[in-house]
């Protein structure tokens, strides 16, 4: 049966730190706009308290998550385990972009010992309703490893490249909505000045 809880109690952040992928949710208001899911890999989950979780929001070929909650917050986060006993949890909140020009950007990446180039934000999630299910219908999978695509995409393109990519697909959504400002882009990719 289906449980609710008040909050990430310390049982839900370790069985968290185990799960190797997890999925993300997000819809604009307009019953017309397009709902997002955006499955998420690596080391960038953290559980930050008993209410909020966070993770890093690498530069990608849109926008959608950014712009859904800069529009209205919504958002969810749902994990589910591919290995040991079946479970899935959903985190339902209020999602906040911090931008790498946000003075926040770098008091959070003190929770990280990864290399940033590539991270254009921090999307936290102010986490209102914790939940369960059996996930009884997740089928078991064999985690081999992190793909290396993106690492190798990130290693093999300079900021200039980097910059234009992000002006190019991550200005505004799908729908039209708001996406990353040119200040935001800016801030993504510093050595892209010094390249021109």
């Amino acid at each position: 049966m289906a449980k609710v809880f008040d909050c990430i109690d310390e049982k839900i952040a370790t069985w968290i730190g185990k799960q190797k992928l997890f999925f993300v949710a997000t819809a604009p208001l307009t019953g017309e706009g397009l709902v997002n899911c955006s499955p998420k890999g690596g080391d960038t989950l953290r559980v930050l308290d008993d209410h909020t979780l966070m993770y890093l929001e690498y530069a990608g070929s849109g926008v959608e998550t950014i712009a859904h909650i800069r529009e209205n917050k919504r958002m969810v986060i749902m994990m589910c385990a591919f290995e040991g006993p079946p479970k899935i949890y959903r985190f339902h909140g209020e999602g906040a972009v911090v931008s790498r020009n946000d003075p926040e950007f770098d008091r959070l990446l003190t929770h990280y010992d990864l290399d940033l180039r590539g991270v254009r934000s921090i999307i936290k999630l102010n986490v209102k309703r914790v939940s369960d299910s059996c996930g009884y219908g997740v089928p078991w999978y064999d985690y081999k490893g992190e793909r290396p695509s993106r690492q190798n995409y990130i290693d093999g393109v300079d900021d200039t490249h980097m910059r234009a990519g992000l002006q190019a697909l991550n200005k505004q959504s799908l729908d039209g909505l708001a996406g990353l400002t040119d200040e935001e882009i800016a801030a993504a990719t510093p050595d892209a000045a010094d390249e021109t």
